[in-house]
């Protein structure tokens, strides 16, 4: 029979980024309900990310040299670097972790990139703040966010030359999924988004002069409709509940959908007008959330991984270049999901240099040791590469990297202060190694433990544990 604190551990890791041993202990004995009103109840804060300064007075990209437009775009390529380790920072630190993990679910849902930094940072924060509240709410506040207005080209849609891309997208990969709508349905969505676009300083307009007036047939309902409208029509479809439930199902409870399940998930968020805290709440309090066969299950992703072993040992990160890197090789850097899909996860987060790198990561932090890795090519490097030196073709090069992080071993000493030496090999196997069956070799792990003093065993296992493959499940 699964352990109370097995459950807590397992809530923790689902709704946030696991839990450090200290706030472990003081939960482990609570009911699983009242652990999950405590998660609300954190998560009632929020704390946005300010980085990056609002955006000033500047010239129009079509008025710049070539030399102002790579200095611009070094500039954005350093905020959006200085972003993405600020949030990596409070994801690993923050007191509000369902917060975070809502922002990070909905990173990965409305995947974008901007040119921008300040309008990366603004989407995210409106993210944050949204997390929880309704997602009709939120799906029309990104509808109207300008990096999202930015990235699927609606500055762009006007009524001489509509642009489909996010109206496209909105239905394909936003709420209904594909075979809900019709080629005919993304035409005339497109021409009511007609006229969304950004001003210079980052806000949401409304240009009346490029909207396509006049009546416009989608999904069987004729009207003058503009973009508001389409969104509601959208809404009114059970599929975008079915869709948004199963997503939701498969990055919280497990690749496997239990569809009678997810069905019964679906009902409930649609008739609760798509009430995100309603179904996170019936999600982590439901009985089935707790079954074996979903403890453990899910492959960490990269940010997950991170964040968990910093909240495990607290680490100080002065330089960004290293967790950039990290994120690089790991297949997940925060602000650049692959395309507009986001991150498929599951199994595709394992590849044979990624999976190495993972159980190689624990060395690398806490010894200091020194790694060589050739990160993939992609597109984007080597446009990157052409705009800031366009004489040097891109070429992946072998370099030698150092995690310079410094641990707080000794707070996590501490927290097993309360175990007899006899019983601390296999506290610190259950608070870290989260599969029920685990084949790992208890006498194996030991032998290779520092058992020169109390200390420093806990260490060399707590390594030994991080760099096991079922400590990559969560």
């Amino acid at each position: 029979m699964l352990s109370n604190r097995k459950k807590i551990q397992h809530l923790l890791w689902r709704s946030g980024f696991g839990v450090d041993r200290t706030t472990l202990l003081k939960l482990q004995d609570k009911p699983v309900n009242e652990v999950v009103d405590w998660l609300f109840n954190q998560s009632k804060r929020e704390a946005d990310l300010n980085v990056v300064a609002a955006l000033g007075d500047r010239k129009k990209p079509d008025m710049m040299t070539r030399e102002e437009k790579k200095a611009l775009f070094k500039a954005n390529f350093q905020e959006t670097s200085d972003l993405n380790l600020a949030w990596v920072n409070q994801i690993s630190t923050t007191e509000q972790p369902l917060r975070e993990k809502m922002t990070l679910f909905w990173h990965g849902h409305f995947a974008c990139r901007s040119t921008i930094a300040f309008l990366t940072q603004q989407q995210n924060n409106t993210m944050r703040r949204m997390a929880l509240d309704k997602f009709s709410d939120l799906l029309m506040a990104v509808s109207k966010d300008p990096a999202m207005i930015q990235f699927l080209n609606n500055q762009q849609n006007r009524k001489q030359s509509p642009n489909e891309n996010f109206a496209r997208e909105v239905m394909e990969l936003f709420t209904m999924g594909r075979g809900n709508y019709t080629e005919d349905d993304i035409k005339n969505a497109a021409r009511a988004f007609t006229g969304w676009a950004h001003d210079f300083t980052g806000q949401f307009v409304f240009r009346q002069m490029f909207h396509d007036y006049g009546d416009k047939t989608f999904l069987g309902n004729t009207g003058d409709y503009f973009g508001e409208d389409i969104i509601n029509i959208i809404l009114e479809k059970r599929a975008t509940a079915d869709f948004i439930t199963k997503k939701a199902y498969k990055f919280f409870v497990s690749d496997t959908i239990d569809t009678d399940i997810q069905q019964q998930l679906a009902k409930q968020f649609f008739e609760s007008g798509y009430d995100t805290e309603k179904l996170m709440r019936t999600i982590f309090t439901s009985d089935w959330f707790y079954d074996e066969q979903n403890i453990g299950s899910k492959i960490k992703s990269p940010i997950e991984l991170i964040a968990g072993i910093r909240k495990s040992i607290p680490l100080q990160v002065d330089d960004n270049k290293p967790v950039l890197y990290a994120q690089k090789i790991l297949g997940q850097i925060l602000f650049y999901p692959p395309n507009v899909a986001g991150w498929p996860g599951g199994r595709a987060w394992i590849d044979s240099s990624s999976l190495m790198f993972r159980l190689k990561m624990p060395e690398y932090i806490f010894n200091a040791a020194e790694f060589e890795v050739t990160p993939k090519v992609d597109q984007d490097d080597i446009e990157e590469q052409m705009m800031m030196n366009s004489e040097q073709p891109y070429a992946a090069q072998r370099t030698v990297n150092k995690l310079n992080l410094a641990a707080d071993w000794q707070s996590y000493i501490n927290s097993f202060s309360d175990v007899q030496d006899k019983q601390v090999f296999n506290e610190v196997f259950d608070y870290l190694v989260q599969p029920l069956n685990c084949s790992v070799s208890a006498e194996m792990l030991q032998n290779y433990a520092n058992t020169g003093s109390r200390e420093e065993y806990i260490k060399s296992i707590t390594v030994r544990l991080m760099s096991l493959p079922e400590y990559q499940m969560c």
